[in-house]
């Protein structure tokens, strides 16, 4: 019962980070639109995300908590805690480093990572500025990281899962005063927006501080050194930062050419945040609900238990994707338009984060299947292979993103994005299947084909309600009847969708119900 209470207290709060998350971006649109300012924001807030994801997310968490939690159990609180603080004063000692360069040389490097901002001396400088405010959050957001892993060590998990919710909660109540202001599209929006980056990523910080102080756990500073401990976190964290520079590789040069376009980088980041939204309930399911038992099964020996995992896995993420995807293919303009079209953000704005929307659905399927057969190599400790096929796609993305980029400006970036995606999905499967580790056999086959079947019934029946709704959707038309109707084109999507899959034997409303709730494989 624990470790399901601990799954919901999660999953909640990544679903109530997401909502606000979303509420946040709705609101930075109408602040910021896609003009000068809203590109240099978005690269400004994406420069310390790039190198935080690498810091926190890659390289150092995933290689901490492990050691951690080691040390916790055969060595007690007390020498855990001694590794947490070294750990702490490595990072710091690192970051802080990483900071100071790049806050002195911060123009040298924005010509780097936004060459295209240069055509404009009042965009590039302004986007310097930004960047030198927002990058201090870079060492807020690791440090978050590492007293988040250090709570979830100790079986603590709310304060760890609910902090990234504070950072919405600060920009959302920031972006509030830039419209009732009368700030929209102007130097001090991004000035502003800055500054909340920072306030935002302490008053996370402050949250999982006092947390741990709470568990009579408090960590200290400690002069750095350079002992065994350390050297053997390094070592596991090299992994971690090839594996999360390929990632990043893809979002430095998307951003690049991006720079080239006037709106490009905020399109593309308003279109990106609408297709995450889906991605990441999907991903919460899978991750916390579903592949876990993978690995248990693999260590158990029961092939045929994991590979009934695999497919449940495959059938699930599909039932929520593909009509996730065929819906953002279909509707793209009217729920940018709804969502996003008032105050700085146009209708040219919306149109263009449409076109990179509908781009961007393309590769939703592919990107929820990257997350499915994945594990299927991490389970059995191969590392290895995920991360040369990314390297693969990696250098298919950019190959498209570039030959594309010429003809159709920032929606090739997003087919780039939707094409490696595939590429990246096919060559994980197959491998599994060349290697005799799963295959999709006839009866999964033809389900697949079914769902794909009713999610494309599905998107015909959205389109007929758009049409239908189409003076109601209209950008004329006030917020609340567009919102409602935009509500019952989506309500009719999922009861229609649900409806066929009923109907065809893709998935009977019984079935589902029991495949959710049901107890082990």
């Amino acid at each position: 019962m624990s470790l399901l209470r601990n799954f919901a207290t999660v999953g909640g709060a990544t679903m109530t980070s997401r909502v606000l998350g979303f509420v946040r971006d709705i609101l930075m649109a109408a602040a910021l639109g896609t003009g000068p300012v809203a590109d240099a924001f978005v690269v400004a807030f994406r420069f310390p995300n790039l190198f935080r994801r690498i810091f926190a997310e890659g390289a150092f968490n995933s290689a901490f908590i492990p050691l951690f939690s080691r040390r916790l159990e055969g060595e007690g609180r007390e020498e855990a805690r001694r590794f947490a603080q070294e750990a702490m004063a490595g990072l710091i000692t690192v970051l802080a480093i990483v900071i100071g360069f790049a806050m002195i040389a911060m123009p040298v490097l924005m010509y780097g990572l936004a060459p295209g901002f240069s055509a404009d001396p009042d965009k590039f400088d302004l986007t310097v500025e930004l960047t030198r405010i927002t990058f201090p959050y870079l060492l807020l957001v690791s440090l978050l990281a590492l007293i988040s892993g250090v709570l979830n060590g100790l079986g603590r998990f709310a304060a760890a899962a609910f902090a990234p919710v504070l950072l919405n909660v600060v920009l959302i109540a920031v972006l509030s005063y830039i419209v009732s202001s009368g700030l929209a599209a102007t130097r001090d929006a991004g000035l502003w927006l800055s500054v909340g980056v920072v306030v935002g990523g302490v008053a996370q910080l402050a949250m999982v501080v006092i947390a741990l102080r709470r568990e009579g756990f408090a960590l200290g500073f400690v002069r750095p050194r350079w002992n065994g401990r350390m050297k053997r976190l390094v070592t596991l964290g090299i992994p971690g930062v090839i594996a999360g520079g390929v990632t990043q590789i893809n979002i430095v040069v998307g951003t690049i050419i991006a720079s080239m376009q006037a709106g490009a980088a905020s399109m593309l980041y308003y279109a990106d945040r609408l297709y995450q939204l889906p991605l990441g309930v999907v991903g919460i399911a899978i991750g916390v609900v579903l592949l876990p038992e993978l690995s248990r099964k693999l260590k158990a020996g029961d092939m045929g238990a994991a590979k009934a995992v695999e497919a449940r896995a495959l059938q699930f993420s599909m039932m929520l994707t593909l009509p996730a995807a065929v819906a953002l293919a279909v509707i793209p303009h009217q729920l940018v338009s709804v969502l996003f079209e008032r105050l700085a953000f146009d209708a040219e704005s919306a149109r263009g984060t449409a076109l990179a929307l509908q781009a961007f659905a393309v590769g939703l399927p592919a990107f929820v299947l990257v997350k499915v057969f994945s594990p299927g190599f991490f389970a059995r400790e191969d590392t290895k292979t995920p991360m040369q096929v990314g390297i693969a796609a990696m250098a298919v993305n950019v190959a498209a993103s570039l030959a594309l980029f010429p003809f159709v400006g920032h929606v090739g970036i997003a087919i780039a994005t939707s094409l490696a995606g595939w590429v990246n999905a096919i060559a994980l499967y197959w491998l599994l299947n060349r290697r005799g580790l799963w295959t999709i056999d006839g009866p999964m086959t033809r389900l697949l084909v079914l769902i794909a079947v009713s999610a494309v019934l599905m998107g015909l029946c959205v389109w007929a309600a758009a049409q239908l709704l189409a003076p109601q959707l209209a950008s004329g038309t006030p917020l609340v009847p567009r919102a409602a109707a935009l509500a019952i084109v989506v309500g009719a999507g999922v009861v229609s969708f649900f409806g066929l899959a009923h109907l065809t034997g893709a998935a009977r409303l019984g079935a589902l119900r029991a495949m959710l709730f049901r107890r082990g494989v």
